[in-house]
């Protein structure tokens, strides 16, 4: 059952569709029999009129159907057909340069391209073809091609505007291609709405939710300490951790082996280590993570080195709670933390945790 002040504060998301509660509960508008997601475009009901649901499944049960508008079966955000189809033309031809021509024998227009991709991405479709182009010429550089072979192999025809392009993305001119660091982003879809990866050849460096406070913050403080490009693109952490993700979600394994890199201060370091030894269904008090590190008093002090940790999940942060029981802080959103505390608890067991006050 969903208490009356819970009944209040979905309808405040539902009313300003606020994207931190997608996924954690679903809307039944009975004068129309229609379920929805908070972040529905349509026109808001009276809270007379709404059926608050957990999940989708108990909003079928309840005999309503799904919004043709904000799809509530499928993840929140979730990719549009549109946009997957150009993903994967320039995945099939990394190297092409677009024109209006292009998206016309795509039956695509240029500026639904640009606003959805914008909506998803953050940035355009041109612009995201364009790291992807740069992102492959640095590649073939650093596989031995010459600098004027990489210009044309991805489709610039001045090298000024190559070596221009190259430096704004890529942070280097082509000729230090060799010494420049890069690191690949992906948006993955959960049931808690996208989630951004951005990993190496070899390790995780970053893995939030899209719409985390802060985010643009961390990442350009990712790339200062790195002194790496961040462009679209894949690598090996970056697959392991999106099946990683499913399961965690699916409820059939709740470990992360995907290799990551952390760096912090020694402290951060020690309290991100505890936080990975806390199982799942069995959270702790940030003063109970204090004394585990050896330094009981700091407990503030925990907190915000939770609040620095840039591996959502993989270092469970969501897994500390206030002492009285409460949900504390997360950059998530509370209601988020709560479900995510609530699915370990019925898939992996442990003690149940106070609903957050509204």
């Amino acid at each position: 059952m969903i208490s009356a002040a819970t009944e209040q504060e979905y309808y405040r998301a539902l009313v300003d569709r606020d994207r931190a509660y997608d996924g954690i509960f679903y809307v039944g508008v009975t004068s129309t029999g229609v379920f929805c997601r908070p972040t529905c475009p349509a026109r808001k009901p009276t809270l007379a009129h709404c059926e608050f649901f957990p999940n989708a499944q108990s909003a079928l049960l309840a005999s309503y159907r799904p919004c043709k508008r904000c799809r509530p079966l499928s993840h929140p955000d979730q990719v549009s057909p549109v946009v997957q189809q150009l993903v994967d033309a320039i995945e099939a031809s990394p190297e092409k340069r677009w024109t209006h021509q292009d998206f016309a024998a795509l039956s695509v227009h240029s500026a639904t391209a640009r606003r959805q991709f914008r909506q998803r991405f953050g940035l355009t479709f041109v612009a995201y073809a364009r790291a992807r182009r740069l992102g492959l010429a640095m590649q073939e550089i650093r596989a031995g091609q010459g600098v004027v072979d990489a210009q044309v192999a991805v489709g610039f025809e001045s090298a000024s505007g190559f070596r221009d392009a190259f430096a704004r993305i890529l942070g280097v001119p082509p000729a230090r291609a060799h010494s420049a660091q890069v690191l690949y982003a992906q948006w993955i879809d959960t049931p808690l709405g996208p989630m951004v990866a951005v990993g190496g050849t070899d390790r995780l460096h970053l893995l939030e939710f899209a719409d985390r406070r802060g985010l643009e913050r961390e990442i350009l403080t990712l790339r200062q300490e790195t002194g790496a490009a961040i462009i679209p693109g894949a690598s090996p952490p970056l697959v392991s951790i999106q099946a990683e993700l499913r399961a965690y979600f699916a409820g059939t394994a709740c470990a992360f082996a995907t290799p990551v890199a952390i760096a912090g201060t020694p402290f951060q370091q020690r309290v991100w280590e505890q936080l990975r030894q806390i199982p799942p269904g069995r959270p702790c008090s940030y003063r109970e993570l204090a004394v585990r590190i050896g330094q009981p008093s700091a407990a503030r002090a925990v907190g915000r080195a939770n609040g620095a940790n840039r591996l959502a999940l993989v270092i469970p942060c969501h897994r500390v709670i206030a002492a009285d029981g409460t949900l504390g802080g997360y950059s998530g959103g509370t209601a988020r933390k709560q479900w995510l505390l609530d699915h370990e608890r019925r898939a992996w067991g442990g003690v149940a945790v106070a609903s957050p006050v509204p």
